[in-house]
This record gives structure tokens, sequence and C-alpha cells, in this order.
């Protein structure tokens, strides 16, 4: 499906690939939007290589990433494409958008609100599954078929929640500190009394460790890779990583929960393990 009004904002060389910026009108949306593509030499070359989608954590845009995380070096040597989405809709003039730094602009949580004002436009967990990711394979010939998804933060729940909630979208799923839980803590019951109302019992379709608790076999037997720092402030009250890890286990599902003494929850945090997320989805991408 193609772009409506794709805009290059910009383009940059990098490691013998090629760092661009867009800007599209989206129908899904109904606002313009914007997202990063870093496509390495082998897809300049003409081959049709896997795609691996990063989402940002909250107040976070499509430059976050793809500027403090260093990832394109080695993206170009195993030749993965890099798609960074920016993390919410702007502009659309919702009373209130803009007031909280973690609901809102920069806080779209990678759902479809069900809520007025914001089931409007905050519609991004459509946008990514059926115009972002289609319309870039599609345009840039990509390898559709062979994707794979991470995330930080509050894009590592928008990893794995679309990743257990779209069976077969994405071969691999990976994260750096998710809100794994976020019907029970005060970040995902903000965001999900917003989104979707106090019906508390609709929070579950959007819950990483909810969704694993059903699963009745392993949805990735090839393993989900999860790095969490044990200095980051918000891991105690935000984060709940063993409830994840609790789930995977009761399903059988392989994971690699690895925590580490003295990082916190920033880009040096991620910048420290990008090159082990990049290689965890090259093996099942079938990359270099």
């Amino acid at each position: 499906m193609p772009f409506d009004r794709l805009e290059l904002r910009s383009e940059h060389g990098c490691f013998g690939g090629v760092q661009r910026f867009y800007r599209h009108a989206s129908h899904t949306i109904g606002l313009p939007m914007q997202f990063a593509l870093f496509l390495p030499p082998q897809a300049l070359a003409g081959e049709r290589v896997p795609v691996l989608t990063y989402l940002a954590g909250l107040t976070c845009t499509e430059e976050t990433f793809t500027m403090k995380a260093g990832a394109q070096r080695l993206a170009a040597e195993l030749g993965l494409a890099l798609l960074m989405p920016d993390t919410s809709p702007r502009g659309a003039g919702v009373i209130g958008e803009d007031q909280h730094w973690d609901f809102g602009v920069g806080a779209g949580f990678y759902v479809d609100a069900t809520h007025a004002p914001w089931s409007g436009h905050w519609r991004m967990e459509s946008y990514l599954l059926d115009e972002l990711l289609p319309g870039v394979a599609d345009t840039f010939a990509l390898d559709g078929a062979r994707a794979g998804l991470f995330g930080h933060s509050m894009g590592g729940h928008g990893a794995l929640t679309l990743a257990l909630r779209h069976p077969g979208r994405f071969a691999s799923v990976s994260a750096f500190a998710p809100i794994c839980a976020p019907s029970h803590c005060p970040w995902g019951h903000k965001a999900f009394t917003g989104y979707f109302g106090q019906d508390e019992s609709l929070w579950a379709a959007h819950d990483a460790s909810a969704l694993m608790a059903t699963q009745t076999a392993a949805p990735y037997p090839g393993g989900i890779l999860i790095d969490q720092g044990l200095a980051d402030k918000f891991l105690a009250e935000q984060l709940h990583p063993e409830r994840f890890e609790a789930a995977c286990e009761a399903a059988g599902q392989p994971l690699t929960l690895r925590r580490h003494a003295g990082y916190d929850h920033g880009y040096y945090f991620i910048a420290s393990f990008v090159d082990d997320h990049l290689r965890h989805h090259a093996r099942t991408l079938g990359a270099a």
C-alpha cells in the first residue's frame, strides 16, 4: 500500500547505508506522522532485507533511538533495515493532549483508544500494523515477511503486546526495560483509563503478562530477550518484569531476562546492549 504524500525530510549516509527521516499523511491517524528508516547497504544494492521495528518510550520521537542507540553500525553489517516510528499523534488539538509527559502526546502506548476524545486519532496499533509496516515494506522493497519487533519502556510494552496480539506478524521480539504489567502500575492505570475507560476488564488485552498467561504453547519458541537495569528508578513501581517472567514460565515460553547491576532506564543502558538485541533478531530473521 503506497504512502499518501510521503515527504523525505532528511537523508544521511551511515555505515554504507542511509539514514532517512520521513513525514506522510496517515489515513489511520488522520494527521501527518513521522518515522525514521535506516536502509543497510544490502538494501541499497537491491536485496530484500528483513525489517526490525523499534518502538520508543514515553516522551520520545522517531529521532530518539535513531540518534542515541548507535544501532546502525551492526544493522549495516547484519543487513537489517531499522524502522523507528513516532510515539503518538501530534497536533490533534485534543484538550489536554500535551499537559502530561506520560499520557497523550508522546505517550500513545501503541494501542487503539476506544474512549473519547482519544479514539479519534490515538490509533497507534492500527497505524503500525495496517499502514506503516506494510507501507514501508512495499515502498522500500523490504521483506515484510521477515519482521522483528523491539522497544524500550512504553515501547517495550508495545513490542511484547503487539507481538502477542498478532501471532505470525513478527518472527522475533525483544525489549529493554519494558512495562510488563501495565494493569498493575501507575503509568498503565493512567493510560488505560484515559484510552479505554474505567472498565478494567478491557485492559488485559493490552497487558503483556496477562496475554502471556493465556498462552497454551510458546508463541516464540526461539525465545524472547529482555534486558533490565537494576539501577532503574522505575523498576519496582512501573515495570514488573517478574510478572512477565512468571507468565512465560507457566506458558513454557523461553525467556532470557538479563538483570544488569548499575544500569538505569536511559539510552546509555540501551546502547550498551543493543548489539545483543540486533543479533537476537538477526538469528531468527535470517539476516547475515
